[in-house]
């Protein structure tokens, strides 16, 4: 009997799982979609709607110990990364395994080999730091820093290949401002984080303690200070969101006379792209300064620096002393998670992120059947659903047994030239930016394209055994967030073919900004721990796509009705399921220094404010729930941003 592939894998993932394996059927909200049991009864929505819908789900969730975070994308993210390792295991016990599924395997195993890493120490490391100990000038530096844009190592720019923002049909090399190794420059230039500050310098002491360089204490103190000079002249993370102001097209000779002070010529040697005729610089007044300071940093600190960078990066592939360090800086202090994930789940995400197609193609086939991908109601959407069309050929990527870290170099490196190799091609609009297993979704500004990957289309998100109105708030204002993407402040500066243009009237431009600049305020306005508040710059985009997603969502539902009443369910209104699907989303806790490093570095608002800010600007929810003047959640509707 032949039988189909999924049928075949599910078989082998039957037989690969021990008796006590994780419970790989995806989760049930409630009995129509929605968890009654964790709203708090209590709290009245009118008096703060995220407390109302998700509050004692939230008294009762302690975060595993784990995680710095814990809600309803992880528990789903848990559930892809133990269908993942189902994937893993059964293609490392497969006797016969394709050439993809031998390169899972082998990647699996070799990240699962404690004893092999230990066994090796810092030799992986060993030539890599031997070259940086060897430069001779900054030229040779920055020709290894362009290296680094093919496997390990560090750069106080980045270099990248992506879609040309004014001609989306075509491969652009764009230039960065980077060099930081603390998440963003707040953590060098701000008060509150100067505990993190003293933790990084003992942190760079003792990674290069263990890499054998001479004086770490000294290079540490220096290191600090280097990046300390890049994070004074950088831009911030919000002035970065601005795409006219981020697209500078050069030659590369212009931009060295611009950023004098760094070879770029050998940079670009380094990266392999000798022979780019253009390049688009991003931030075009923060490079020529980084450059400088550059020209003026010793070559011996700009030694220590890549040696840190390097080994930093490196940790988590090598001996325990270095995964150790690594783990209780970026996980301990960082984001305040005590404990390190259990080997198993680091080895699902190395080789989701290494090779996630080859990954995907298993996972989808045993659990997202073809019928999925065309759901209905999702198929009237211009989306991409579930997994790519074609996948992604890994020839030529080897995986050798026994050599972790040479594995994650060449996996680099291949993906680094295969993007570098199609650069004067026309850019594939159907290639994706997620693996199938993600618990995300995303919108493309260039291909104007929005991207669902298999794992999110599952409950709370979606189940179509639910009701539907708690979809349509679910995945639908999650739909809606990424349409709304098209049209925030950013993604509203490209045309109907992604091409990056001034295509609207002034007068609609200056209605809309007066609109957004009114939902900023409210953001910025909302103090998400003491003395800390939402950058409502930073979060501008990610804002106004919440706010247009549940407008969406909501308007979508009540056009699914065909004029016909909603039903009610369990004493709920349509429209109040639609807002109890959104609010469910994102019922989430976050460890305190987590929480600070997102309200710092990241374009998302944090969870309570993404439910209970959006909601005061819509008409439909104060009339669902009968919020009045008075009530905490109660906006006027003149103080309502209405930008769609």
């Amino acid at each position: 009997m032949i039988l189909s592939r999924p049928l075949t894998i599910a078989l082998a993932l039957a037989f690969a799982l021990p008796a006590a394996a994780a419970d790989l059927t995806a989760p049930r909200m409630g009995a129509w979609g929605f968890d009654v049991s964790g709203r708090d009864a209590a709290t009245p929505a009118a008096r703060d709607f995220f407390v109302h819908a998700n509050g004692t789900y939230l008294d009762k969730l302690e975060i595993p110990a784990d995680r710095s975070s814990y809600g309803a994308f992880d528990a789903l993210r848990e559930l892809s990364v133990n269908r993942m390792h189902a994937v893993l295991e059964a293609a490392a016990a497969d006797p016969a395994p394709t050439a993809d599924r031998q390169r899972l395997a082998t990647l699996y195993r070799n990240y699962m080999d404690e004893g092999r890493i230990a066994a090796l120490g810092a030799q992986p490391i060993t030539p890599a730091l031997k070259e940086i100990r060897g430069l001779r000038n900054h030229r040779d530096a920055a020709r290894l820093m362009g290296r680094s844009a093919q496997g390990f190592g560090a750069s106080v720019f980045s270099v990248f290949v992506s879609d040309d923002a004014r001609n989306p049909q075509a491969y652009a090399v764009y230039v960065s401002q980077s060099g930081l190794n603390l998440p963003d420059q707040d953590y060098y230039l701000e008060p509150r984080f100067e505990r993190q500050r003293a933790e990084y310098r003992a942190y760079a002491e003792r990674l290069l303690t263990l890499a054998g360089w001479t004086d770490p204490g000294k290079a540490a103190d220096a290191i600090l200070a280097f990046e300390t000079r890049i994070a004074k002249a950088s831009w911030t993370n919000a002035q970065r969101r601005d795409r006219d102001k981020t697209y500078n097209p050069d030659t590369p000779a212009e931009l060295a006379r611009s950023a004098p002070g760094f070879a770029w010529a050998d940079y670009l040697v380094g990266a392999g792209l000798s022979g780019v005729k253009r390049v688009i610089l991003r931030e075009q007044g923060a490079v020529p300064e980084i450059a400088k300071i550059y020209a003026e940093t010793p070559l011996d600190t700009l030694k220590a620096y890549m040696a840190l960078s390097l080994v930093d990066e490196a940790a988590p592939y090598l001996a325990p002393e270095f995964d150790q360090a690594n783990f209780e800086f970026r996980g301990k202090v960082l984001t305040g998670q005590p404990q390190q994930q259990p080997r198993w789940k680091r080895a699902v995400t190395l080789v989701d992120d290494q090779l996630g197609e080859a990954l995907g193609r298993d996972y989808v086939a045993a659990y997202f059947p073809p019928e999925s991908k065309a759901l209905e109601k999702l198929s009237k959407f211009s989306v991409m659903i579930g997994y790519p069309d074609a996948w992604l050929d890994y020839t030529g990527l080897e995986m050798k047994p026994g050599d972790l870290f040479g594995d994650v170099s060449r996996a680099r490196a291949w993906d680094w030239n295969r993007r570098v190799a199609r650069l004067n091609s026309r850019v594939d609009r159907k290639e994706w930016s997620m693996t199938p297993a993600t618990v995300n979704a995303y919108y493309s500004s260039t291909r104007n394209v929005i991207v669902f990957p298999a794992a999110i289309l599952q409950p709370p998100f979606f189940d179509p055994a639910g009701d539907m109105a708690i979809n349509y708030g679910a995945i639908g204002g999650v739909i809606g967030h990424e349409i709304t993407h098209g049209f925030d402040d950013q993604g509203r500066k490209s045309d109907g073919d992604g091409r990056l243009s001034d295509w609207w009237t002034p007068q609609d431009a200056e209605r809309f900004n007066a609109e957004a600049a009114k939902l900023g305020a409210q953001y910025s306005a909302f103090e998400a721990l003491p003395g800390v508040f939402i950058k409502g710059d930073l979060t501008m985009g990610e804002n106004i796509a919440d706010l247009g997603g549940l407008l969406l969502a909501l308007d979508g539902y009540r056009a699914s009705l065909k004029g016909a009443p909603a039903p009610v369910i369990d004493g709920l209104t349509g429209d109040q399921r639609v807002f109890y699907g959104w609010a469910q989303v994102w019922r989430t806790k976050l460890r305190d220094d987590r929480a600070r490093q997102q309200l710092t570095t990241g374009p998302h608002s944090p969870p309570k404010a993404r439910v209970n800010l959006p909601v005061r600007n819509i008409d439909a929810f104060h009339e669902a729930f009968g919020v009045k003047p008075g009530d905490p959640m109660y906006l006027p509707p003149e103080n309502r941003a209405r930008i769609w």
